[in-house]
């Protein structure tokens, strides 16, 4: 038995900046504690709903997955150098279709993870109604503890 307060830690990873500082966290977190983590991919299945007839949608796909095998195989390299115990997971069929935080609380709830860490931009303003916000509507949605890592800004 540890003493960690968090014994299955859930981390969503892009390949973004922002994605690197939550694994950063979620490794700082579960370090020395016995915990496990689950690096989570999503792949963004939302904007493959739109056909224009201007691209490949199975070759789209396909890239997106190999973006999130190629994340979480990273991820897995960072959480082995730490010597964190992990488990690695490419979602490709989405709680809600175009929808990255339902999928993301399904997938930990379904992992029965007690944490969930994600990066985020921190946007205000007309950037985030324009963009949209999935740390935002994690935490909305979500059943367990959140931890939201702030980016870093963007230099002008």
């Amino acid at each position: 038995m540890t003493n960690a307060a968090y014994q299955r830690i859930v981390v969503a990873v892009d390949g973004s900046a922002t994605s690197d500082l939550a694994l950063g966290e979620a490794i700082r977190v579960a370090s020395g504690g016995g915990a496990t983590v689950l690096a989570l991919f999503v792949v963004d299945s939302g904007v493959m709903l739109f056909d224009a007839g201007y691209y490949d949608v199975g070759q789209m796909e396909k890239a997106y997955v190999d973006s999130g095998k190629k994340t979480l195989e990273d991820a897995a390299a960072r959480l082995s150098a730490a010597g964190v115990a992990y488990e690695t997971r490419l979602v490709t069929e989405p709680a809600v279709v175009g929808d990255i935080a339902a999928s993301l609380n399904e997938a930990a709830r379904e992992w029965n993870g007690d944490l969930l860490v994600i990066g985020t931009h921190g946007r205000r303003g007309v950037r985030r109604i324009v963009l949209g916000s999935v740390a935002e509507a994690v935490i909305r949605e979500s059943t367990m503890p959140v931890l939201l890592v702030r980016g870093k800004a963007a230099e002008k």
